[in-house]
């Protein structure tokens, strides 16, 4: 799933996801701390090669991309990225001419930054190009199949039912949700769920709890919101698709069984013979 900026018009915030590709070690994870300081959810990369194993598991919304990389042109890999995933992307380079800066635009670059350069230049470019992306992409429903989040509504869907969520449930289960699986601290998730809020950390497990009540099988024994032991807690997605996956089948089979009983099949293929006389 979008950081601590919210989405505007329901004031939750986001869980943005940032890919680093960066050669030099030490810049990588300085700009890393800085990003993860404001509240981003970096993946970091030292080589083409780590990224391009990892980008297609791990989608990012932007890619922070060195174009001097120690295994490849990294001109060539904003090409590639550009045409094979949806992700914006700021590029990072010593190289300053302006037919250096045209190259990489070109190449697929959705911005351009000369090196060295200051970090609050860097937040900067990194805010203006996802308020890009927010004003683009903002969902109206997010659909994990039997779970359903209606954004615009606050309405929560699960198992063909309607649930009922205070707007702090809602919230949770929306930060929780957007995490790709990734274990949450509390204090994150009270940071994301109520930017603005001043509350106890132990306040999650009360709502984390009510939550479990509304859209578990058996609260006693939760498998959608799973706990972390040390951490905190993790939106379990793999049981959704599961789940998803095992009703498909189940529809599937349901479907052949009524069609393998009808008058009109013969070994299990429609023949023409029959339709004609059923239609005589």
């Amino acid at each position: 799933m979008l950081k601590v900026s919210k989405i505007h018009d329901i004031g939750i915030a986001e869980v943005i996801y940032i890919s680093i590709i960066e050669g030099n070690s030490n810049l990588r994870s300085l700009l890393g701390w800085h990003l993860q300081q404001v509240g981003y959810v970096t993946h970091q990369y030292g080589s083409i090669q780590q990224a391009r194993n990892s980008l297609t598991t791990n989608p990012p919304t932007l890619v922070i991309l060195d174009s001097d990389l120690p295994d490849g042109d990294g001109l060539e890999f904003c090409q590639w990225l550009y045409q094979s995933h949806q992700a914006l992307i700021l590029m990072l380079s010593a190289k300053i001419t302006e037919k250096d800066v045209v190259k990489g635009l070109k190449a697929g670059a959705d911005d351009y930054l000369k090196k060295p350069f200051g970090m609050q230049e860097f937040l900067g470019r990194v805010e203006s190009l996802l308020r890009r992306f927010r004003v683009n992409n903002a969902p109206l429903v997010l659909d994990f199949g039997d779970l359903k989040i209606d954004l615009v509504q606050r309405r929560v869907e699960f198992r063909g039912e309607f649930i009922d969520l205070t707007p702090q449930e809602f919230s949770l289960l929306y930060v929780l949700s957007q995490a790709q699986g990734i274990p949450l601290s509390r204090s994150e998730l009270l940071r994301k769920a109520w930017p603005e809020a001043i509350e106890n950390q132990r306040t999650i497990d009360t709502h984390v709890l009510s939550l479990r009540k509304k859209i578990e099988l058996d609260p006693r024994q939760p498998n959608l919101i799973q706990t972390v032991r040390n951490v905190g807690y993790r939106f379990n997605l793999e049981i959704l698709q599961h789940q998803y996956q095992e009703n498909f089948a189940t529809k599937n089979y349901s479907s052949k069984n009524q069609l393998s009983n009808s008058p009109y099949l013969g070994n299990g293929r429609v023949t023409t013979e029959k339709l004609l006389a059923k239609q005589i």
